[in-house]
């Protein structure tokens, strides 16, 4: 009987369809709160009893339809992205999408970064990173969601750059969206008014618009999946351990030429032509990284993953496809990081260059970019 009235049944709110089953997927309600009325989505109530909204995910082809409506809008984009994985959670293909809607870049979880990192530095190594994808914000905000760090700023430049004009907030999962928009519900938002469905011709698109004091919208959009992110790949249980709590403490290892380094399960860095030389590894506390010889790596992963080496352990190792190798050459004089998105990055500064293999799960990202620190 339940599930018949959900085939038939949208939430009052934001227009999603219902559903009972997966609480971390659009549109669930509670089986008893299905003769609640008005009839909303779990997302909706917390919205509107709460101050609350909570984090839901969208696949990639759903999320840019949903970006495909912003450029006929008349907004303020708010772009949020994680510092700790800031490639692989960065919208590149956002120009296409937005027309001539202004761009605020919100880059979170600054409170990860090394203490001793200087801020204005980290700015201008993001502001070329976004020259080379084409991305031209307006302002780029550094903040900590999880810390209560930028927010002051975050706001006034909210004001500044708004104009009266909706806020489309656009992210990845994982990348503190639903605590920044939390904070915008506070500041801005009349929870007196009614949440509003927001349905497109033909479609029914699975965003909230959150009513604003000035008859404006604060329009949250569902975090994109990314999967070539390995915190999407792995177990629910693992995710906490490869987002680190935590500023990173940075890790360094002096390698001979032939030593290989595992990132417990979830990848592989073999150091294989080259000087002795130090390479710092910018992973979360809890990823234990194992120092062994090359002509064992294999040998070792074999016997041992899931077991000394994890995570991920024995029992969710099936749930990460089959390692891939990834041949890099580091030019003398380089100064750059090797980044496996969702897990963190490697720092090589070289004098005499280097020959390496990077093993990650087959689909994760894999970027060389300029030394972040």
């Amino acid at each position: 009987m339940v599930e018949e009235v959900i085939e038939i049944t949208n939430c009052e709110g934001c227009g999603v369809k219902l559903q009972t089953v997966d609480t971390a997927k659009l549109g669930f309600i509670p089986e008893q709160a299905l003769t609640r009325v008005p009839i909303i989505c779990q997302r909706c109530f917390r919205i509107k009893h709460y101050n609350e909204v909570s984090s839901v995910a969208l696949h990639q082809d759903d999320f840019l339809q949903i970006l495909g409506h912003i450029g006929g809008t008349q907004s303020l984009v708010v772009h949020i992205v994680d510092i700790f994985d800031f490639e692989g959670s960065l919208i590149g293909s956002l120009p296409r999408f937005i027309g001539t809607n202004p761009l605020m870049l919100v880059v979170n979880k600054v409170d990860l970064l090394p203490k001793v990192s200087n801020l204005n530095k980290i700015v201008n190594w993001i502001q070329r990173q976004l020259k080379e994808q084409g991305l031209k914000p307006v302002e780029i905000v550094m903040v900590s969601a999880k810390k209560n760090i930028g927010f002051e700023r975050f706001m006034q430049t909210l004001d500044k750059h708004r104009a009266g004009k909706d806020i489309y907030v656009v992210g990845a999962t994982n990348v503190g969206k639903s605590t920044l928009i939390n904070r915008l519900i506070r500041d801005y938002s009349d929870l007196e008014a009614e949440l509003t469905t927001s349905q497109y011709p033909g479609t029914t698109l699975d965003i909230v618009k959150i009513p604003l004091d000035d008859g404006k919208f604060i329009i949250d959009t569902p975090g994109i999946v990314y999967k070539h992110r390995l915190s999407e790949l792995v177990a629910k249980k693992d995710i906490q351990a490869l987002l680190p709590s935590e500023a990173i403490k940075p890790m360094v290892f002096q390698l001979n030429e032939q030593q290989s380094l595992f990132f417990g399960a979830l990848a592989r860095f073999d150091f294989v032509r080259g000087e002795r030389q130090s390479f710092t590894c910018y992973v979360s506390s809890a990823i234990k990284i194992h120092r062994t010889k090359l002509e064992k790596a294999d040998e070792l992963y074999a016997e041992h993953r899931g077991v000394m080496l994890k995570p991920p352990t024995l029992a969710d190792i099936e749930l990460l496809p089959p390692l891939a190798k990834h041949p890099i050459h580091i030019k003398k004089g380089s100064n750059i990081d090797v980044l496996i998105s969702g897990l963190g990055w490697i720092k090589i500064n070289s004098l005499a260059g280097a020959e390496l293999e990077v093993h990650v799960p087959k689909g994760v990202k894999l970027s060389i970019r300029e030394s972040l620190i």
